[in-house]
Parts: C-alpha cells; structure tokens; sequence
C-alpha cells in the first residue's frame, strides 16, 4: 500500500484534501490512495484545541463582574414576574440570588401578596408625602426646607401662621393642602410653583390673595373656603385656564370677580354664605359648569344668562329675597336640578356627647360645610329631578 503524506499547514478550517497522485496498477485500473488515519488525527487535534479555548473563556466570563450583573439582573426580572416585593431580594443595596426567596414567597396566600405589594407601594409614596398635625406646631420644622424633592405637603390644625419662603424651591410640589390652620397671608413665592395641581387653603385667617397665583398654571383645585375676611381676587388669576374646581364660599364676596368668570374650564363653583346681591349677566360664560352652589347669599333674582348654561346640573339658592328666577330654570328640560333652600342660621350647635358649645361663625360654616357636601351627594344619586322651586327647611342638632 502506498502512503501520500500531506505537508504540514495543508488543511485549513474545512478539509481540503489535494488532488492525489493517480497511480496505475496492473488490470488498468487508476486508484486513489490516502491514509484516513492522517486526517482524522489533524482534526481531533484541533477540535480539541478549541473546545479547551471554550472552557476557557467560559471560566472568565463567570469569573467576570459582567457575568454576576447579568445573573443578578435576571434574577430581579424573575422576582418582578412572580410578584415578589424589592424588599424581599434587596439587602442593604445588594441583590440577594438565593431562589429560597421563590419557594418561600410562593407559599404566602395570594391576599397577602397583594397587601405587601400594597404596602410596599405606599411606603414609596409616602417618601414623597410631607404630613402635620397638631397645635404644638406654631411654625414648619427646619428640616423641611432640605426635603426639596416631596410632591405632597398635608399640614392641618396647627397654629401655623407663615409659609415659608423657601416655598418656591420645592419645584415638583403638587399638592398643597394647609386647611384649618392660622395662616394670614400667602407669600408670593407660590408663584413659582408651575407644577401645583391643588391648592386648598381653607379656614385660615386670609384676607387677600397674590397677584402671583396666577402664575401656577397647572392648577386645577383652588379652596379659599371659610377664611371669612376675602373680598376680591386679583385679575392675574384669569391665567388659571386648568381650573375645574373653585371653592370661595363663606368669605365677603359682593360679586364673582372677573377673573373667576375667565376661567374657561370651570365645573364647579361654591359662591355659598357670602355677600352677593347679583350675579353676572354674562355668568353663561362659563359654559363647562356644572354644579353652581349660591345659599346663603343676598340674591333678589336670578339672571336668564343661567338658562344658556347647557352643562349646569345642580343650582343651589336660598333666602327669601328672591323675587324673580326664570320659568326655564325652574322648568328645566337638560335635567338641571334647582333647589331653593330657605335660611335657617343656626346659632349655636350642641354636641350631646362632649358638651361642647361651638359658638365661632367659622366653627358654624365648617359644620354647615361638611352637612351641604354630603346633601349634594345625595342630591346627583337621585333619579327624580325637580321641575319646581323646592323650599326646604333646615335645623341641624348634633
């Protein structure tokens, strides 16, 4: 047998095996001759040589920083599959890989899933919700002026006269609610809050308000409620076009200022317990509300203009110096519901349980307040709608 040897470097990455010699023998025959076992040798010596390459790489790579991030990172997107909170696998900073975690998270009922989940969304909530109470605080704590980042602030029956100034660094505030406090002015620094949605600054001791809330553009909820001193509110607050809701009731109003009427998305409007002895002839301006709350006012008539407000759902008067309200309003076919409610001031409110006499005007409209809210509330359930001035007589006892 005749052995062709191929020369060192003749294979590349695919067998190539060269022309080989023809050789002729006896019969006549030509036959190709090669020895097999060359071959086979050369590729297991390569294949070899790179499946050690593989291993390895394979070792550097789970020895690699890379590796461990991509485990971790898989892993935290398993954990998000199965429901399982970030305090379950986060451990001061760190990714925790132990798949105890799902055996064990995979046993707890579904009901209590849902409440850590819950839990663990209001405690991220509440990172960004500034809340006080109580009439030991007679001024903000110094603190607050570093926590820039909050959203909420809810301050509420403290004895709190001033807003700070610092006021104007807290750029993602949305919330602002400081009811029933001892608050006397607003500073102008309210003006740079472009993101504030709410604003609610009833039962304080306010007496105006800044030309420069006209510059919080964003606002949707303004409650200047129950101040009891306010008289009018600067023309700048026409700017508020995101306005739905404005709540100026229990003040000294002797009209509804201009700017209120500019406010082209308005839905509702509480005029109520001021001084009005008219409204505005050209108050159909304000063609997107719907509930316009007028009790406890000076009223003598009612314009025409309201019959052109096709939105109104619910007007609410009272008093008996009404003298002239147009047949249309009382007769309604776009089921508004009006109610005539008659007068009755209640001078003092006993609470059997505490004893305790409220005797403050502003004691009185809250109470009165929080009764016409829950009023209203039963008036938009019912089905029946009036065709006709109701008068009704209220006496509350508590």
């Amino acid at each position: 047998m005749y052995k062709i040897h191929s020369p060192r470097g003749s294979f590349g990455p695919h067998l190539i095996i060269r022309k080989m010699e023809n050789l002729n023998i006896s019969m006549g025959h030509q036959v190709v001759i090669f020895d097999f076992s060359l071959i086979r040798g050369l590729w297991e010596t390569r294949v070899k040589k790179n499946k050690e390459r593989q291993r390895k790489e394979k070792e550097r790579l789970e020895k690699s920083s890379l590796e461990k991030i991509k485990q971790e990172w898989n892993f935290i997107l398993e954990c998000q599959k199965k429901g399982i909170p970030q305090s379950k696998y986060l451990k001061n900073g760190f990714v925790d890989t132990n798949e105890k975690i799902f055996d064990s998270y995979g046993k707890t009922p579904p009901a209590q899933k849902r409440r850590a989940l819950l839990d663990e969304a209001n405690k991220e909530k509440n990172k960004f919700i500034f809340r006080l109470s109580g009439e030991q605080w007679t001024e903000f704590p110094d603190s607050l002026k570093e926590q820039t980042y909050l959203k909420e602030w809810h301050v509420n029956n403290t004895l709190i006269q001033t807003i700070p100034g610092y006021i104007a660094l807290f750029q993602d505030l949305r919330v602002l609610e400081l009811s029933k406090n001892q608050i006397n002015h607003l500073p102008v620094e309210i003006g740079c809050l472009k993101n504030l949605k709410v604003l609610n600054v009833s039962f304080n001791n306010l007496s105006s308000v800044p030309p420069e809330l006209g510059d919080c553009e964003n606002l949707e909820k303004l409650d200047l409620s129950g101040n009891m001193e306010i008289t009018e509110l600067p023309f700048e607050l026409s700017n508020l076009k995101q306005v739905t809701v404005v709540d100026m009731s229990a003040n000294k109003f002797h009209s509804i200022p201009i700017c209120v009427l500019r406010m082209s998305n308005l839905q509702w409007l509480d005029v109520s317990s001021n001084n009005l002895k008219e409204l505005p002839e050209d108050i159909d301006r304000l063609d997107q509300l719907q509930t316009l709350l007028l009790q406890k006012n000076r009223l003598t008539y009612l314009p025409r203009a309201l019959v052109n407000m096709t939105k109104l759902s619910l007007l609410v008067v009272s008093g008996d110096d009404l003298t002239e309200i147009p047949t249309d309003v009382c007769e309604s076919t776009t089921g508004l519901k009006f109610i005539s409610l008659k007068d009755s001031p209640v001078e003092t409110i006993v609470c059997e349980d505490t004893e305790e006499i409220i005797e403050s005007q502003q004691e009185r409209e809250q109470i009165e307040k929080e009764f016409m809210k829950a009023y209203i509330e039963d008036l938009k359930e019912r089905d029946s709608v009036p065709s006709y001035t109701t008068k009704v007589l209220f006496s509350l006892q508590l």
